[in-house]
């Protein structure tokens, strides 16, 4: 029989349990059996890209994404699906129907595919989100759904797709050219998408309390577009220069008035 690694023999006095199991790093969020399971970055991430997509080409009603999601592709295997760690729609209702929550994304019950797909890399996916795994196009035989990559490019048609990896802090970004996606070039640190009036780009800085590097998105000129927490920051920061300037008018009004005074002159006589 062999032993666990993390079964040692008993110390005396026994050590602390957090120097003698299993670490986060030991025991990591993913099922072996389903790579990319989400761990806390598979959370904050796509929500930081959720409230950052404003595409300014279209009514904020036509403009969906979602994270996590189930996106159906196939209709002769409709069960077949894949789950991008997020994804952005336009020209579509923010409702299924104009009704309802999504509880997936049906594209043969939608008006429009996805525009662009971020897949943010896991321990064991790499190969498939990079388009490095063999793909199952050319075997029927296997039964077997085709790659992400193979999704993406060949059958939806997304127009861009992004890997992102938090460990390396690598960004891979990928647009389809005559049907096939051709690797994308930051221009001044960003990934203009002029379609949507966005630019994809890494940010250093503090989201949820985070201090780190974020994928997010910026206007086309290279302007932060603020999420809520940002937006208020920065209404607040505008009410209190607002008043300090309100205060300094008033002050220099009243010392205005106190020199008309000592030159013989009451203020309040004045014409307006």
């Amino acid at each position: 029989m062999t032993l666990s690694p993390y079964l040692t023999s008993q110390s005396d006095p026994p050590l602390p349990p957090w120097e003698s199991l299993p670490t986060m790093y030991d025991l990591p969020s993913e099922n072996p059996e389903e790579k990319g399971l989400p761990d806390e970055f598979h959370f904050l991430q796509p929500l930081l890209l959720y409230l950052t997509f404003q595409p300014i080409n279209w009514l904020p009603e036509l403009v969906y994404s979602a994270a996590d999601l189930n996106l159906y592709y196939d209709l002769e295997h409709p069960l077949w699906y894949k789950r991008p760690d997020w994804f952005g729609v336009v020209g579509v209702s923010r409702l299924y129907k104009g009704e309802d929550l999504r509880l997936s994304y049906v594209t043969w019950q939608e008006t429009a595919n996805p525009f662009v797909v971020v897949e943010l890399l896991s321990p064991g996916t790499e190969d498939e989100d990079l388009g490095n795994k063999q793909s199952q196009k050319d075997k029927p035989s296997t039964n077997k759904p085709p790659t992400k990559w193979e999704v993406y490019e060949r059958i939806l048609r997304i127009p861009y797709y992004i890997v992102f990896s938090r460990y390396t802090n690598e960004l891979h970004a990928f647009h389809l050219v005559g049907g096939h996606y051709e690797p994308m070039n930051l221009i001044d640190g960003l990934l203009p998408m002029p379609e949507l009036g966005l630019s994809l780009g890494l940010w250093s800085g503090s989201f949820r309390g985070i201090s780190k590097l974020w994928l997010r998105w910026f206007t086309l000129d290279g302007e932060l577009i603020p999420e809520p927490t940002e937006e208020a920051a920065v209404a607040q920061e505008r009410a209190i220069v607002a008043e300090q300037e309100a205060t300094q008018a008033k002050r220099t009004a009243e010392i205005l008035a106190e020199k008309l005074r000592q030159l013989g002159v009451n203020p309040d006589e004045l014409d307006d």
